[in-house]
């Protein structure tokens, strides 16, 4: 009986059933997300197997093709000499169609149980990528049918991150979210990696498997998912998480003086105590518009679209940059890539360490996003001059890149969605993580239409167009950095007035 056990007994046997199921549910919402980006990723490595130049390959003897026909390797439609608008256009179909339905989910995600949700997304999302490459094997030709394929997949998958987001900020409070979720959101570069991977096997012989492999693999994720998805820590029997403290609260203290820290952890305890007494009281579930206004959405949410701009402009274009400028192979184009991700892990895991340090999350973003643009203009202009500055260079802008997309996709969208202004209504969670996202897929949806519009007048406009995007998302969070310098003053203030009382005490 745990009355018959010392306090400090029960205490760690408690502690430890809870670490292990917030360690699960860390484990199983990066899987999940894993499969997500893992099958988004085939795309951008296919894409130079399905235009290529044809002239110095042995035509086979039965082909159909004219001898002087230099396109016989390529598959229709994307023969043609528009093939990167075409290509654009696929791509935009599934990123218009994320960004839209990106909004609609998170409603979607609040009022729906998260197991149901997320596994219907992925046993469908694992069917329309498996589609994409049963158009080789089906002999398809046809652009319409890559483009609805495409928008059905963007539509479904917007199911997994304002679910996975929701999760994670269900079971784990702001003590350390930065670090946590900058090691948890390595799920996105370690799904685009092995995306690469699977594609690059087969994407130069049969390339409709570089397709169905990760969506048969997203589908079986769909399935573990049902089976063992937890939602909520009272689901369980764990403790509810400490939702307040962190980045919003210190801010508005600094221009509040009438809140101090013990009103906020007054709050937070009282929230938390509310949660633990009556889990079956569920909060109503927050508007699209009472979303807008909690302080730093609409901020975040614009850098976000600049941010994921540039992001999933490398996403979708960086191997067939290498392919046509280095003029590596497809396979060698797409593992040379990867090493952008390689970096956007590390530079996720220290956005959120050093926002978590600092207590400053738009800072670290701004002073990334300010590293960023040069390291971009120097990757452009000397980063294919050798394997191993090209291989330090991806490292870095990687690094430089991702961090803030991670920071705030993360870390920043759990703060926003358990903001004190919500009295403990963690409900918004959803809504306020498709918010953000769902701007941000906006500027997904444009790097790559405006990549494939300006490549064509070279690859120079098109790292000038990345380096104008993302200066843009630095100023956007200037109003949030100067809030941040007030808060850090403030703090300071306050410790050397508690320095000189205790000098005068003593």
């Amino acid at each position: 009986m745990r009355s018959s056990l010392a306090p400090g007994v029960w205490f760690l046997r408690a502690f430890s059933r809870d670490s292990w199921y917030r360690g699960f549910i860390l484990l199983i919402t990066f899987l999940i997300y894993t499969c997500y980006h893992m099958s988004r990723k085939p795309i951008s490595v296919v894409k130079s197997r399905l235009h290529r130049n044809c002239s110095g390959m042995i035509q086979p003897i039965n082909d159909t093709h004219s001898l002087n026909d230099t396109t016989w390797c390529n598959w229709a439609p994307f023969d043609q000499s528009n093939y990167k608008e075409l290509l654009g256009a696929v791509d935009n179909a599934f990123l218009v169609a994320y960004a839209v339905g990106m909004f609609i989910s998170g409603i979607f995600g609040e009022r729906l149980p998260l197991r149901y949700y997320l596994t219907a997304g992925m046993l469908l999302s694992g069917l329309f990528t498996s589609l994409l490459g049963l158009g080789y094997f089906w002999n398809i030709h046809a652009l319409w049918y890559f483009v609805l394929i495409q928008i059905c997949n963007g539509l479904v998958q917007t199911t997994g991150w304002p679910s996975v987001v929701t999760c994670v900020g269900n079971w784990f409070g702001k003590g350390k979210r930065g670090l946590i979720m900058g090691i948890w959101n390595s799920h996105t570069s370690v799904g685009n990696i092995l995306g690469s991977l699977i594609a690059g096997i087969w994407v130069d012989e049969q390339w409709g498997l570089s397709f169905v492999v990760p969506g048969v693999i997203t589908a079986i994720m769909g399935l573990i998912t049902f089976f063992f998805f937890i939602e909520y820590p009272e689901d369980v029997g764990c403790s509810p998480p400490q939702h307040h403290g962190g980045l919003e609260e210190n801010v508005d203290d600094a221009e509040d003086p009438g809140s101090g820290p013990h009103s906020n952890r007054e709050n937070g305890l009282e929230s938390a105590v509310t949660s633990s007494k009556e889990p079956s009281a569920q909060p109503a579930a927050i508007s699209f518009f009472g979303a807008l206004w909690i302080p730093g959405v609409v901020e975040f949410s614009l850098c976000l679209l600049f941010a994921k701009l540039v992001s999933y402009t490398f996403l979708y274009w960086l191997p067939l940059y290498i392919f046509n400028v280095v003029h590596f192979s497809a396979k060698e184009s797409g593992d040379l890539s990867t090493l952008f991700d390689v970096g956007g892990i590390v530079g996720g895991i220290l956005a959120g360490l050093i926002s978590d340090y600092t207590n400053g999350r738009a800072t670290t973003c701004c002073v990334m996003l300010i590293l960023a643009a040069p390291m971009m203009f120097l990757y452009n202009y000397v980063g294919q001059s050798g394997i191993s500055i090209s291989i330090v260079m991806l490292l870095i802008c990687g690094a430089l890149v991702n961090g803030p997309y991670a920071l705030i996709t993360t870390a920043v969208s759990a703060d926003l969605g358990t903001h004190k202004s919500l009295k403990g209504n963690a409900k918004a969670l959803s809504t306020v993580t498709a918010i953000i996202d769902g701007t941000g897929s906006i500027g997904a949806a444009l790097g790559p239409l405006l990549a494939g519009l300006i490549s064509p007048t070279g690859w120079n406009n098109v790292f000038y167009m990345l380096i104008t995007a993302d200066i843009l998302a630095c100023l956007l969070l200037c109003r949030l950095v100067y809030k941040e310098i007030l808060a850090w003053k403030a703090s300071l203030s306050r410790d050397r007035g508690s320095s000189v009382a205790l000098t005068h005490a003593r």
